[in-house]
Order: C-alpha cells, then structure tokens, then sequence
C-alpha cells in the first residue's frame, strides 16, 4: 500500500494540469489526503512526434522549458524530498515559471531525463499511452487512475468537491474509458493573458493542442 492517497502527474508548463492541481489542492484541503506529486514531462511524451508538423510553432520552446524545469524538480526532489515538489510545483506556477538561480544549472543537465523518462512511464503504466498531463493516480498503486480531468477554470471548494466526487465515482467504474469533449474554454490564467470579468471563449483543440488553421 502506497503512504499517499494520489498521485499526480503533471508537467509545469501546461496550463491545463496547473488549473487541475489548484483543483486537487482544494480538495486535499478538505479531505486531508497526501499527495505524491510526480512527472509526465511533455517533451518526452512527444519525442517521437515531430513538432514541425504536430504541434504549432511555440510548442517545442513550451515543451522544452516543461523538461528543463523538471530536471530542476527532479534535482530538488533528490536532496530534499517529495514534500518539497508541491510548494515547488506552486512557486513554478506563481512565479510563472521563474527559476531559482541555485536551480540554474539543473535546466541543461540531461543526466536527470533518465528519472524523468522512468517517472513518464510509471504515469502511462496508470492509464495507456495515449494521454497528456494531467494524470492522476487514486488510492495507488492498485486505485483508479486517469488522464484529468482537463478544466479551464479553479472550481470553489463547494464544487471542487462535488467535482472529485463525480471522478472518483466514475474512474472507479471498471469499464469506463473516456468521456471527452475538444471544445474548450480558454485557461483562466493571467499568465495566458486572463482577468476576472473576460467574456468565456471556446476553442476547438485537437490532440491535446489549439486546433492548427
């Protein structure tokens, strides 16, 4: 039996598992559960996509910065602990990605993408391959285990719970598989140039991406 309650998979750079972690934390709050916070670095998900074709232009910076500052993590988590990947986790997110000038180094040290790889493949070995970030594994090793939920908004902590309840019950049902929709909201993060008050914009996303026109 695993000493936490979840596992979460995320990468920093995606927005999409940012917003579900705010979510988590929410409900973490309430439920008191421990969370593993673990990798499913994007870049390595992709290493065998070519970026030129697949994704639109930004997304091989993107998803190169995702790994770097995971090396990062990777490097913290060895000299200080998994508890300390989730205040990480958050300054990454606040500072909108700044990185500790101590940290610099570990950015271009690929010594870590080997930890990192085994650490996408223990993700996958929760779910199958054909998924992103986030993942999030319940009750581990042996409890439900999926790719999301992919949200574009915080929920309050009211629905936050309403929210993992519904997932739960659902992941928990042994022949579920997907429940998916690609018209999404526009993440409300300022960092994505979001304010409180912004008319909702819907976009039509294709294998995890803005749909390329």
């Amino acid at each position: 039996m695993s000493d936490y309650d979840i596992e979460f998979f995320f990468d920093p750079v995606c927005p999409f598992a940012w917003i579900t972690s705010r979510w988590v934390e929410k409900v973490v709050a309430q439920r008191e559960y421990r969370v593993d916070w673990r990798f499913i670095p994007l870049r390595i998900l992709n290493k065998d996509k070519d970026y030129a074709t697949d994704f639109p232009p930004e997304y091989v910076h993107g998803h190169g910065a995702g790994l770097r500052m995971l090396r990062v993590a990777a490097q913290v988590r060895a000299e200080h602990g998994r508890d300390q990947m989730f205040p990480l986790y958050t300054g990454f997110g606040r500072s909108i990605f700044d990185v500790d000038p101590d940290r610099a180094t570990a950015v271009d040290d690929a010594s870590w993408d080997g930890e990192l790889e085994q650490e996408a493949e223990a993700a996958l070995a929760h779910t199958g391959r054909e998924v992103g970030t986030p993942i999030i594994a319940f009750q581990p090793p042996d409890g439900p285990a999926f790719f999301g939920p992919v949200i574009s908004r915080i929920p309050d902590d009211d629905a936050a719970i309403d929210l993992w309840d519904s997932v739960i019950h659902l992941a928990e049902f042994p022949g579920f598989a997907e429940l998916k929709r690609s018209l999404r909201e526009v993440p409300q993060l300022r960092a994505l140039g979001w304010t409180p008050g912004d008319e909702v914009v819907e976009e039509d996303w294709q294998g995890g991406s803005r749909r390329r026109t």
